[in-house]
């Protein structure tokens, strides 16, 4: 699995910070503990990072991500009833925009879930 003991060491995170939070915050909350936990791990994180998107080399937006972790894995984070699929296809999106190919949305929901997504940079070179 692409970047598999990365995205172990961010879900033991995620699991790590929604129970000792539980349900119920804002997504800020979640987001801000996860970097927390996420730096006391020991790993490097970057918290909203700006991320320009072009369009035929010209650049037509901003986001922001809500975590980068050692610039290889976009976390996306939620506090949502359910994952749905708007929210993969925003992550999926992110990771098109981005070098990065792996992507992890995570829903502090009333029970805790999570999506990975995969975008290489092989596919990434054809719609560029």
């Amino acid at each position: 699995m692409l970047h598999g003991q990365i995205t172990e060491v961010i879900l033991k995170a995620f699991y790590k910070v929604y129970n000792t939070l539980g349900y119920g915050f804002l997504e800020k909350v979640y987001e801000n503990s996860m970097r927390v936990e996420l730096l006391n791990m020991g790993v490097n994180v970057k918290q909203q990072k700006n991320i320009k998107v072009y369009y035929e080399a010209e650049q037509v937006g901003d986001y922001f991500a809500d975590l980068i972790v050692n610039d290889l894995v976009i976390v996306e984070l939620k506090a949502a009833e359910e994952i749905c699929e708007e929210h993969e296809a925003q992550l999926l999106n992110y990771l098109k925009a981005t070098d990065i190919e792996v992507g992890l949305l995570l829903n502090f929901g009333t029970k805790p879930k999570f999506s990975r997504k995969y975008f290489t940079n092989d596919k990434k070179k054809l719609i560029r």
